[in-house]
């Protein structure tokens, strides 16, 4: 430890408080000011578990069970919770993986940041403003003025995320928690997106705890690592010896893990194609008022799309270019402006369940998508109402085999979606 020493943490443990099972196991490193450190683990190794602590926003089912967590020379496990919130947000902002659920759906962009201004700062409405502007303009939201009055579901995963960005360096924190700031964004503003944070918490002076399954990108910005796995800290040190001459072999797995580039397989495109989407246009309608007539926003432009049976298909673009507009058009989520969309050589409206069970969709935030009452099993089962001849002991197999083949296990059926990790939802 240093004097520049901004955070310490020692022997943290944490277990789920029914069952007793120890699911972060004496866990210690030290954050010093202006650094950016990294901690990397693949879903369940008890990263986010363990840096929720630093701020006591752990869920009720887990309990802290050892270790002591100091910043600034102060315990954060004994302060009040009215020094807590304080510390929350003045001292240390957070950026989650799944921004949809850090943003209040029922409040404007302008509202949702002036909050935190309002909260720990004394400036005045005029200067609130100044600053909020300057901030959406500084992390790359084209309209800083539009924004202010527009609503979450109105922008895209990356511009949400960068919106979150700027929630938190609005109060220029000492420091800064990345939860898995990128995963849930595309691979084109992924980097974007870092370059930004990096750029954004060196220029204000701020610390950076990078948490994430990603190696080479947490390497890419950090001097030093902290590898997790199973909840424990299996290896630490400078980033460049890590990756040099990594000493365990969990490590040398999360090296290992990147994507294959061998040869595409080979589709038969002569044959007429599963999906085929033609002319597609979507047209948002615009928020009105009584001196102001609503104008349509277009979200595609005559888009035109096919896919072969097998085929794996890859639509990139920027955020906000509309290619998640597209596929929830597709899935029939979104209608159509103009266009069609036929499947199996038939026109999609034609048979909407038999639609439904041939064309599914992931999307970009689980937490979102899992109804937070239901047990992972309960969850998996219900998408096999649509199937006929199912009774509940065939769809309560087919459930359970289902989370073995996605790495899971039948011991998170029993389970909350609260209780698993981001990349656990997924």
């Amino acid at each position: 430890m240093t004097d520049n020493t901004l955070l310490t943490v020692r022997g943290l443990s944490l277990e789920v408080v029914r069952t007793g099972h120890r699911v972060v196991k004496d866990v210690s490193f030290d954050i010093a000011a202006g650094e950016i450190f990294g901690i990397v683990g693949e879903s369940g190794s008890g990263k986010t578990l363990a840096t929720r602590a630093l701020i006591s926003l752990l869920p009720p089912a887990i309990a802290v069970t050892g270790g002591s967590i100091v910043y600034k020379g102060q315990d954060v496990m004994s302060l009040p919770v009215k020094a807590l919130r304080n510390l929350r947000g003045a001292e240390i902002g957070v950026v989650f993986q799944e921004p949809m659920t850090s943003l209040n759906p029922s409040m404007t962009i302008g509202r949702q940041l002036e909050e935190g201004l309002i909260l720990h700062t004394k400036l005045s409405g005029e200067e609130r403003r100044a600053r909020i502007l300057d901030m959406l303009s500084r992390v790359g939201i084209r309209d800083p003025e539009g924004a202010l009055t527009a609503y979450p579901h109105e922008f895209s995963g990356g511009m949400r995320q960068r919106i979150m960005l700027a929630s938190v360096m609005l109060l220029k924190p000492a420091l800064l928690i990345a939860d898995e700031p990128t995963t849930a964004l595309d691979a084109v503003i992924q980097r974007d997106v870092m370059e930004l944070m990096v750029e954004l918490t060196r220029a204000e002076g701020t610390a950076v705890l990078l948490i994430s399954h990603d190696l080479p990108m947490v390497a890419r910005y950090t001097r030093r690592i902290v590898v997790m796995e199973k909840g424990a800290i299996v290896e630490q040190g400078r980033t460049e010896d890590l990756l040099d001459a990594p000493q365990q072999p969990y490590t040398k797995k999360l090296l290992s893990s990147l994507p294959f580039r061998g040869e595409p397989r080979r589709i038969d495109t002569s044959k007429a194609p599963m999906v085929s989407a033609r002319d597609i246009v979507v047209d948002y309608a615009g928020r009105k008022s009584l001196l102001k007539k609503a104008k349509s926003k277009r979200a595609l432009h005559g888009v035109s799309i096919d896919i072969h049976e097998g085929e794996v298909v890859a639509l990139v673009g920027g955020s906000g270019s509309g290619k998640t507009t597209l596929g929830r058009t597709i899935a029939g989520l979104v209608k159509e402006s103009e266009g069609h969309i036929r499947f199996q050589g038939r026109e999609r409206n034609e048979d909407w369940k038999d639609y439904r069970l041939n064309c599914q969709m992931v999307f970009q935030d689980p937490y979102s998508s899992l109804d937070p009452r239901m047990t992972i099993q309960a969850l998996v089962e219900e998408a096999l109402r649509l199937v006929p001849d199912l009774d509940q002991a065939a769809k309560r197999k087919r459930a359970l085999e289902t989370l073995e083949e996605v790495g899971l296990g039948a011991d998170y059926a029993a389970r909350y979606p609260h209780e698993l990790s981001g990349g656990q939802r997924q």
